[in-house]
């Protein structure tokens, strides 16, 4: 990847309401804590020393992944994780949250329905079954970029390519492809890190940019992997 084009990672608090029954149990104060902050600032005063006993709030929470160079407007997926004693978020639908990144900024807010993968089952007998994890799922395009996160790959006369496995090889013949194709313009710093001369204005940065994302490079050859995601229902081979 290209130094400086990074993904951001993005976290909230909220609750997830209309819950048939399964959300956060009395026991958990900070849903009720929520719920009642939540109620006042829409002008509905509970009485003191009240606590709101509702079954179908759970507090979660919100983390997402901002994608280099996203624009306001743009839409990211969400992931929801139940942080009480809710049995499941099947169902239920996510307030609005506002997600913050490690500067304490807010880039983005989510809202939306909750599409759980797992499921939870109780018999007559008392018995149980669970399948996956009830207690966590994902809203699709469920925040809304609102700040945009600044990037240095426009600054400088150089652009930085980061090897996502380091190899001397691998670097070197990434120096030597790039140099075939546009001339002497690519150094192999490290096993990691190859930079290249680039142009210095926006438009033409990115159409070098395109033109080096077609440069073939023979890589160094590794073992094939199979991964099994049980929350998506997917398998990768490669």
């Amino acid at each position: 990847n290209v130094q400086g084009v990074r993904e951001n990672q993005l976290v909230g608090y909220s609750l997830v309401v209309g819950l048939d029954g399964t959300g956060d149990k009395n026991q958990v104060k900070f849903t009720n804590q929520t719920i009642t902050n939540m109620l006042r600032q829409f002008g509905v005063q509970l009485p003191n020393k009240i606590d709101p006993k509702v079954k179908n709030v759970a507090a979660v929470a919100v983390s997402a992944t901002l994608p280099p160079m996203y624009s306001r407007g743009q839409t990211i997926d969400v992931t929801v994780s139940s942080i009480g004693d809710a049995k499941s978020i099947r169902g239920g639908t996510l307030l609005l949250t506002q997600l913050h990144g490690a500067d304490g900024e807010v880039y983005a807010l989510a809202q939306g329905s909750v599409v759980v993968g797992g499921m939870n089952a109780t018999g007559a007998s008392g018995s149980s079954v669970t399948v996956n994890t009830p207690t966590a799922g994902l809203i699709p395009n469920g925040a809304t970029v609102e700040r945009e996160i600044p990037s240095d790959f426009q600054m400088g006369d150089t652009i930085t390519l980061n090897l996502k496995r380091p190899s001397f090889k691998d670097a070197n013949n990434i120096a030597a492809a790039i140099n075939a194709s546009f001339g002497g313009i690519a150094t192999a710093q490290s096993s990691t890190n190859v930079t290249v001369r680039a142009p210095t204005s926006p438009g033409a940065r990115v159409a070098f940019m395109s033109q080096l994302d077609d440069v073939q490079v023979q890589a160094e050859k590794i073992r094939a992997r199979v991964v099994f995601n049980s929350r998506t229902g997917t398998v990768v081979m490669g």
